[in-house]
């Protein structure tokens, strides 16, 4: 479907909203460098069903993603470490879409809410693991894994990876590229998962292709922000945030049933 077909079946309003949600996700991605499937998710689930919202941010989250697995000199080495990992991103995912269904519903609503409280209390408690390496080889499928399922279920894909990724402590630079890594590989296991159950359609593409243009424009800003905030601050209000409304949907949800 052509793009500007895609655009004339929603109402300008509803763009303006949508667009403006992948702003304010790029602004956060720009800041603090991770965020923007999380909170794009966070706020197109009040105004949507979870599975048209995921199939909305696959484009910008996919493009920003790829954006972060640079440099490629490094890429192969990070692959061999966290590739058993992907695997797991793989598997469940596309399990999770067979066992569950694309994301809708009441229940799913509150699958979304759960993921994101408890996303946002591990980030506002600041805990970090430490993991022997030994571990890695068995526990990286796993947390590969179980972040698929929450992937399927929710179209969130920070739980457990990102936890499990500052658990290894690689320097900055490696850290931004396995999540970049990571989560390209979730969008694209999401982006086939939502295909295989009939919920990604040529017009949620190109809606989807356009919402990348206001999230390179948050994204933008938000470089240029954080030059001039502190980092911590705006992550840990950001955390709170996401706990916060969290909370909200699984109320709202749970009151729905």
């Amino acid at each position: 479907m052509p793009l500007l077909e895609s655009l004339s079946m929603h109402q300008p309003s509803w763009l303006i909203l949508v667009a403006g949600v992948f702003v304010v996700a790029g602004l956060v991605k720009g800041v603090v460098g991770l965020g923007l499937p999380t909170v794009s998710m966070a706020l197109l689930g009040m105004l949507m069903a979870p599975a048209e919202a995921a199939a909305l941010l696959i484009v910008p989250s996919l493009v920003t993603n790829l954006w972060q697995i640079g440099p490629l000199a490094t890429l192969g080495t990070m692959l061999r470490r966290i590739g058993p990992m992907q695997v797991g991103i793989g598997v469940g995912t596309l399990g999770g879409a067979w066992l569950l269904g694309a994301p809708a519903g009441a229940w799913a609503a509150v699958s979304l809410g759960v993921a994101l409280v408890g996303y946002g209390v591990w980030g506002i408690v600041g805990a970090t693991l430490t993991l022997p390496s030994a571990a890695e080889r068995w526990l990286g499928p796993l947390v590969g894994a179980i972040t698929g399922l929450v992937t399927a279920a929710t179209g969130v894909f920070v739980v457990p990876a990102v936890p499990y990724l500052q658990a290894l402590k690689l320097e900055r630079d490696a850290l931004v590229q396995a999540m970049g890594l990571s989560f390209t590989v979730s969008t694209l296991a999401l982006a086939v998962g939502l295909h295989l159950n009939a919920r990604y359609s040529g017009a949620d593409l190109g809606t989807s292709v356009w919402m990348l243009l206001p999230a390179l424009a948050g994204m933008a800003v938000g470089q240029w922000l954080r030059r001039r905030v502190s980092p911590p601050v705006f992550r840990n209000c950001l955390f709170i945030s996401l706990a916060a409304l969290g909370l909200h949907m699984v109320v709202r949800a749970l009151m729905a049933l």
